[in-house]
């Protein structure tokens, strides 16, 4: 019996597996064509420490960290807070898990004037932007143009998710965390 050669075995498994990353490569979405996803959410549960300015309570800072955890896998290109203790609080844990600095944004500012701001900048990836009860809602429906329902002030774990396709359709799909 004569010995079979290694290389009579491995190559068809090389040209195999190169056929099947090749197939991959042709069927996965482009960045490019990808669009962009904006996830609004309200800063997490504040302390009582300052009636003004109140610091993120432990089950707030729990939340920030599990919204974190939730873009892990997300290229996330931006994100986006109010000047406020408890926005920056909530937005921190995110922006630092990915490398990135915070941009506050001023919560005073028409939600239509801020989504148009935020679609012009980032056309592609993921862009958090954490506000507030009265603020999260108007930006997300500016941002699909759609009906986006109030939040309670006792509502922290509401996650809108905007997708805009390269195609520009918008598309709001609502979560909890």
């Amino acid at each position: 019996m004569k010995p079979i050669h290694p290389l009579r075995v491995l190559l068809p498994m090389l040209a195999a597996i190169a056929c099947l990353l090749s197939a991959c490569a042709h069927t996965a979405p482009s960045v490019e064509n990808a669009g962009v996803s904006f996830v609004v959410v309200r800063h997490a549960e504040r302390s009582s420490d300052d009636p003004r300015d109140p610091n993120l309570s432990d089950a707030g800072r729990a939340r920030a960290a599990a919204l974190a955890a939730s873009l892990a896998g997300a290229p996330v290109a931006a994100v986006y807070a109010t000047a406020y203790r408890r926005t920056q609080q909530t937005a921190a844990p995110s922006a630092s898990a990915h490398a990135l600095t915070v941009t506050t944004y001023d919560a005073k500012q028409p939600a239509a004037e801020f989504a148009a701001q935020l679609k012009r900048t980032h056309p592609r990836g993921t862009v958090l932007v954490v506000g507030h009860s009265n603020t999260a809602p108007e930006i997300a429906a500016a941002l699909c143009a759609c009906t986006v329902e109030p939040m309670g002030d006792a509502e922290y774990d509401r996650r809108l998710r905007i997708d805009i396709g390269a195609d520009g359709v918008a598309k709001l799909s609502v979560s909890r965390y």
